[in-house]
């Protein structure tokens, strides 16, 4: 499948079967270890952060050709590490998310944190 016809939604089952199947026919499972994902998946977030430093906002919003290609590239290095690394420790990402994004309901609730960044455990002392 090409950039111009992939789909808009992300089937994370078949794509978990598709980099393992990737990975056994490289003999990289041996590699795939849950350590090895999560420095990997860190390193890929250096990466992108590497192509946004010491840019503004306003530059990080507007970038190029050749700079927004390289987001594109580590984004999605940094999704195929977070993939396979929730494959191989028997993660399920949506029920993950469900779960967190419930979670952080409680904690941020619109009336105590609508337009305010501060922190959650961090409310009441300023």
């Amino acid at each position: 499948m090409t950039e111009a016809n992939a789909p808009e939604t992300l089937d994370i089952p078949q794509l978990q079967k598709r980099l393992r199947a990737f990975a056994a026919a490289r003999d990289w499972e041996k590699f795939h270890t849950p350590k090895n994902l999560a420095m990997a998946l860190v390193a890929g977030g250096g990466e992108l952060l590497e192509v946004l430093q010491w840019l503004t906002d306003e530059d990080a919003m507007a970038l190029g050709e050749k700079d927004r290609a390289r987001v594109s590239e580590e984004l999605a290095d940094i999704q195929i590490y977070l993939v396979r690394l929730a494959d191989v420790m028997d993660v399920s990402i949506p029920q993950a998310v469900e779960a967190k994004l419930a979670a952080n309901a409680k904690k941020y609730p619109v009336d105590l944190s609508k337009g305010n960044a501060t922190k959650y455990s961090r409310r009441g002392e300023e």
